[in-house]
């Protein structure tokens, strides 16, 4: 394992924790074993997040809102430059935890990743997306215009089967936007996630824009029960995206739910 690599460890144990407000913590009441699906093997255990740490983890999202949303969309731009280039620098290590704990191929694993990598891409472009449009005389003695505004904390929960590419469909544009993002990878290859995390956080994210929490079903149930979370994202089975709609929904937020995944 790589020093980058081992740094999504946390440093007591085995155990791999949570990336909150800009660094690892872990949380030991509960865990769940990451197994290499080529050998069988457990490789390490993963910290499962209660009540508690979600709560950590949104205390953190909301704390960094408001200067991260009146931060100027050319400065969030130049963030996302940087992580572009860190992310294709650090390739290799993000791929060789993709495949260590998916099992896909290696060259499946960059495939992954460079997908991903457009989306920040896309998101560089930031400055231009947001613009919003004026009409001088819509109407008589009207005018009319739009703007974007960002939702505040919003929430990704993903699934095993690409570890990088969904997380990076959802947090790169959310964070352009001017949201702060909490990410629920997989248990099953939580690695990648965490890896992610990190490099943003070197390319100059500001601390509690991005967390990741990892996590099972009542990690997701926190989640959607915590009132400051505005928006979720959701790709993965048919039965679970019916039933983070319905929740989700019930509790009033805005509900992106992708099933048959």
């Amino acid at each position: 394992m790589s020093s980058l690599e081992s740094a999504v460890v946390a440093s007591e144990s085995d155990t791999l924790g949570h990336f909150i407000n800009g660094e690892i913590v872990s949380d030991q009441r509960r865990s769940a074993a990451v197994f290499n699906p080529a050998t069988g093997q457990v490789t390490q255990q993963l910290a499962l997040a209660d009540q508690a740490t979600v709560t950590t983890a949104v205390d953190a999202a909301t704390a960094a809102f408001p200067a991260w949303r009146q931060t100027p969309p050319n400065k969030r731009a130049q963030i996302l430059f940087r992580y572009k280039q860190l992310l294709e620098q650090n390739a290799e290590p993000i791929c060789q935890l993709i495949t260590a704990e998916h099992g896909k191929v290696i060259d499946d694993a960059h495939g992954e990743l460079g997908r991903g990598i457009e989306v920040v891409d896309y998101a560089c472009g930031i400055s231009e997306l947001l613009k919003g449009e004026f009409s001088k005389n819509a109407g008589p003695d009207i005018d009319s215009w739009s703007e974007f505004q960002p939702l505040g904390v919003v929430a990704g929960i993903t699934p095993f089967n690409f570890p990088a590419m969904v997380p990076m469909w959802m947090f790169p544009m959310a964070i352009a936007c001017g949201n702060t993002f909490i990410l629920k990878p997989s248990e099953r290859d939580p690695s990648p996630a965490l890896l992610l995390a990190k490099l943003f956080s070197e390319a100059g994210l500001p601390d509690g824009v991005f967390n990741v929490v990892n996590g099972d079903g009542d990690t997701v149930q926190h989640i959607l029960d915590d009132d400051r979370v505005q928006a979720l994202s959701f790709v993965g089975s048919t039965p679970i995206a019916e039933s983070l709609f319905q929740r989700g929904s019930a509790c009033g937020k805005r509900v992106q739910a992708l099933g048959g995944a």
